[in-house]
């Protein structure tokens, strides 16, 4: 107990820190080209363009912090929070890998194999983004090809398929509910699409734990 609870208390400050100085940099980049170049901001229609969206981000942080930490971990949710694209790539390579190591979340195990999972696949985005960066210009023929088409339109929901199958298989009554509900929300609201996917997770993560204790109660699980 006195080791995950040192573990703990220095994962709270790393993260504090890492988190806190992360912001400070996507702050000043604003304020480094407005010094350069002499760019006084639309103060006024800045202040409007906030009012109507930051409430939204607002919400969303609230939300994904509830629902992202129980399945990430401490660790896992301060080094997603940082790196970014938590629904498609963080989330689902730190479930994959609580799943093939038999771990949960919430255990000193699972926080620990949460974590690496996430530094991992940080560390491999960057140095695909890299490779991708030096090799744009000689492999844009090759990637803009209408034959590879297809199969770039089809990466994510192969993913999360892959990953729907393995969670799904194990209690099938539990992913009616969502299954049903987003299918609903994307076919008879136009405006869902894949932009929307970081507010949608949440929602349905709620939706489910709902749903779950319902189903609890009267028996069915």
């Amino acid at each position: 107990m006195k080791t995950q609870k040192t573990y703990l208390d220095t994962v709270y400050r790393d993260g504090a820190i890492w988190n806190l100085s992360v912001m400070v940099l996507l702050f000043l980049f604003p304020v480094a080209v407005a010094v350069i170049f002499s760019a006084v901001p639309d103060w006024h229609g800045l202040a409007l363009g906030l009012l109507a969206t930051a409430p939204m981000y607002w919400a969303v942080a609230v939300v994904e912090t509830v629902t992202y930490v129980p399945m990430l971990g401490a660790g896992g949710s301060y080094l997603s929070f940082v790196t970014g694209n938590i629904a498609n790539l963080k989330l689902p390579c730190a479930l994959n890998a609580l799943e093939q190591a038999g771990v949960k979340a919430n255990s000193e195990e699972g926080e620990v194999v949460s974590t690496i999972a996430i530094a991992v696949s940080s560390i491999v985005t960057t140095l695909i983004i890299a490779l991708g960066v030096v090799l744009i210009v000689p492999l844009t023929p090759l990637l803009s090809a209408p034959a590879l088409e297809p199969a770039f339109a089809q990466i994510l929901p192969a993913l999360f398929g892959g990953l729907g199958v393995v969670f799904v298989s194990k209690n099938w009554k539990l992913a009616v509910a969502p299954v049903v509900l987003m299918l609903a929300l994307f076919i008879f609201v136009p405006a869902l699409n894949a932009g929307t996917v970081g507010i949608m997770v949440p929602v349905s993560v709620l939706f489910t734990l709902g749903v779950s204790r319902i189903l609890y109660k009267k028996g069915v699980l």
